[in-house]
C-alpha cells in the first residue's frame, strides 16, 4: 500500500437524550467538529457510528458495538483512527471510559480527539482519567440536582414523572407543567373508584371488562387491560389528589393538581382492597342473556347455578341448571323465561306500597334535618380530633428522631403514617359544607324510583344496572327449587327496614302464584 494513503477515520458521537439531539451539543454537531479534526489531520473518514438517547454510563451500546465490529472485520494494514468530539462523548464513568478504551485498542483502533490529546505514556494516562472522573462526577452531580429539583417540585405539589391514566401533562400559567385530567379517560377511573368503593363494581375483573369499553384507555400488547394493572390504579393516592412517593420519604403529600375523587372515597376503596368478599360477583361468563347466572342458587345442594343455550330444530332455548354432580337436582334444566319471569314478579312484590313510602318519607326527612342540625358540631368535632392526632404525630416524630433501633423506627413511620392518612380523611371531611350538594327532594327522588319499582330497571337496565339491582335489592344470594319456585328471600336494607316496620294495621301477606315467604307490603291503613 502506498505510504500517502490517508488512514480511515470512524467517527462516535453520543447524546443522552432526545432533547440533545436537536438542542445544545446534538449530534449533527459533534459530527461536524469531528470531521473538521479529520480534515486537518488528513484523515479519511470511512464511517459514522451514532447512538441516541443512550447514558455514558452505559457500555453495551448500538452505536459503539457496531463500530467495534466494524473495526474489528475491517481489511487493511493502515491502523484506524477512532475520533471523538469530547472525552465525555466516550463515557462519563471511569469504569465505562476504561472499558472502552481498551475494547478500541484491542479492535485495532487508535482513539483522537479535538479537545484532548491520548497516549500512552503516564502523564497522558493520568490526564485522560482525571478528565474521565470529572465526567464522572459532573454525570452524578446533574442526576443529582435533577432528583433535588424533581424533590422540590414534588414537595411542592407537582407530580413530575410520566403522567398515569386519566391525567395528562399541560402547561398552566402560574404553575408550569402540572397534570390536567385527561378525558374520557379520567371520567372513566373516577367511575372505577367511585364504583368499586360503593360495592357496584365487585372485583378486579369487572373493572378490567369496564375499562375495556373505552376505545382510548391504554392497553398491553395483547389488547387488553391488564388485571395488575386495575390494581396498581384502585392504590394511587393520586387520583385522590395526594402524592405518595415512598422512595423520598414522601408519603401522602397534597397535590396542587385537580382529584378525580375525594379522599373519602379512596379511603373506602382502600378498605375494600384490604379485606372485604364480594358477595355477588359479575362471573367472567356473565352475559346479558343470563343475568342470574351465578346468583340464583339450587335449593337442594345450595351451589350458584349455570345457564346455556340448546339448539332445537328452529330455534335456540335458554335454560339454568345445576351442574353440582352430587346433587339430585343436577342437569335438569330450567326454562330460560320461567327462572326469570319468577324473579321479575318477586321484584314487583318487593315494592312497598305508596302508602308506606309516604310514611317512610316523612320519616327520612326528620333525620334528614336532625343530621342537618348536627353537622356544624360534627365539623368542630372533627378538627378537635384533627388537632389531637397531629399532637401524638409531632410525640411519635420525636421518639423517632431519638430512636437507634432499625426495628422501632419502622414502628414508629408506621404508626405516623397510619396516623396521618387518618388525620387527611379527617380533614377532607371537616372540609365538607355543611349544606349537602343536593336538595332533601332530589336526594329522596332517586332513591324512591328505586325502592318503589325496583323491576322497571331489572326489565329496561343493562346488565351492570341488572347487577346493581341484585347486589342492592337482596343480601344474600337466592334459592331456586325446580319443582317449587324461590325458596326464602333475604331482603336487603332497606326494604328489610320497610318490610320490618309495623303501624296502625300494617301487616305482610303472601303473594299469589309464588311461596308464601315471597312477600308484599300492604298498608290498610289511612295513616299518612
Amino acid at each position: 500500500m502506498k505510504e500517502n494513503t490517508p488512514a480511515p477515520a470512524y467517527i462516535y458521537c453520543r447524546v443522552s437524550s432526545a432533547k440533545q439531539v436537536t438542542e445544545g451539543h446534538g449530534l449533527d454537531s459533534q459530527e461536524l467538529r469531528c470531521r473538521d479534526f479529520a480534515e486537518r489531520k488528513g484523515y479519511r473518514v470511512a464511517g459514522v457510528f451514532r447512538d441516541e438517547g443512550v447514558s455514558g454510563g452505559l457500555i453495551d451500546r448500538p452505536g459503539m458495538q457496531a463500530m467495534l465490529e466494524t473495526l474489528e472485520t475491517r481489511d487493511g494494514q493502515t491502523q484506524p483512527v477512532v475520533i471523538i468530539d469530547d472525552i465525555s462523548r466516550l463515557a462519563r464513568g471511569l469504569d465505562a471510559h476504561i472499558q472502552l478504551r481498551t475494547a478500541i485498542a484491542g479492535a485495532g483502533g487508535r482513539l483522537e480527539s479535538p479537545s484532548i490529546e491520548f497516549g500512552d505514556d503516564p502523564d497522558s494516562l493520568l490526564v485522560e482519567n482525571l478528565l474521565a472522573s470529572v465526567s464522572q462526577h459532573q454525570r452524578q452531580k446533574n442526576a443529582e440536582q435533577v432528583v433535588n429539583r424533581m424533590k422540590a417540585r414534588v414537595m411542592a405539589g407537582y407530580w413530575c414523572f410520566a403522567p398515569v391514566a386519566g391525567y395528562r401533562y399541560e402547561t398552566v400559567a402560574g404553575h408550569g407543567r402540572m397534570l390536567v385530567p385527561d378525558e374520557p379517560n379520567a371520567t372513566a377511573i373516577r367511575e372505577v373508584l367511585e364504583g368499586y368503593a360503593s360495592g357496584r363494581f365487585e372485583t378486579h375483573a369487572e373493572i378490567k371488562r369496564f375499562l375495556e369499553t373505552f376505545p382510548s384507555f391504554p392497553r398491553n400488547s395483547q389488547g387488553e387491560v391488564n388485571l395488575f394493572f386495575v390494581h396498581r390504579l384502585l392504590k394511587r393516592s393520586l387520583y385522590a389528589g395526594y402524592i405518595d412517593v415512598p422512595k423520598w420519604g414522601v408519603s401522602l403529600h397534597r397535590g396542587k393538581h385537580t382529584p378525580l375523587v375525594s379522599f373519602e372515597t379512596w379511603q373506602k376503596a382502600q378498605d375494600r382492597l384490604n379485606g372485604r368478599m364480594a358477595q355477588a360477583p359479575i362471573r367472567a361468563d356473565t352475559t346479558p342473556d343470563f343475568p342470574l347466572r351465578g346468583f340464583v342458587t339450587c335449593a337442594s345442594c345450595d351451589r350458584p347455578m349455570t345457564a346455556a343455550w340448546s339448539k332445537g330444530r328452529n330455534a335456540r332455548y335458554g335454560y339454568y341448571f345445576c351442574q353440582n354432580r352430587q346433587c339430585d337436582q343436577s342437569r335438569k334444566s330450567i326454562a330460560k323465561t320461567k327462572i326469570e319471569a319468577a324473579f321479575a314478579e318477586l321484584l314487583r312484590r318487593l315494592s312497598p306500597s305508596p302508602e308506606l313510602l309516604t310514611l317512610f318519607r316523612r320519616m327520612l326527612k326528620e333525620q334528614w334535618q336532625a343530621r342537618l342540625d348536627s353537622a356544624n358540631d360534627r365539623r368542630t368535632a372533627l378538627k378537635r380530633e384533627v388537632r389531637t392526632l397531629e399532637t401524638k404525630i409531632d410525640g411519635l416524630m420525636e421518639r423517632l428522631l431519638a430512636a437507634d433501633s432499625p426495628t422501632l423506627i419502622a414502628a414508629y413511620e408506621g404508626q405516623i403514617k397510619r396516623l396521618e392518612t387518618r388525620k387527611i380523611g379527617l380533614r377532607e371531611q371537616a372540609r365538607k359544607p355543611a349544606t349537602p350538594l343536593r336538595s332533601f327532594e332530589d336526594t329522596y327522588r332517586t332513591a324512591c324510583d328505586f325502592l318503589a319499582s325496583p323491576w322497571k330497571i331489572w326489565e329496561n337496565g343493562s346488565l351492570e344496572q341488572r347487577r346493581m339491582v341484585l347486589r342492592l335489592a337482596f343480601a344474600d344470594r337466592i334459592p331456586y327449587y325446580r319443582n317449587g319456585g324461590y325458596r326464602t328471600a333475604i331482603p336487603a336494607l332497606p326494604f328489610k327496614a320497610l318490610a320490618g316496620y309495623r303501624g296502625g294495621t300494617d301487616k305482610m301477606v303472601g303473594s299469589q302464584g309464588l311461596e308464601p315467604w315471597t312477600y308484599r307490603l300492604k298498608v290498610r291503613c289511612s295513616t299518612s
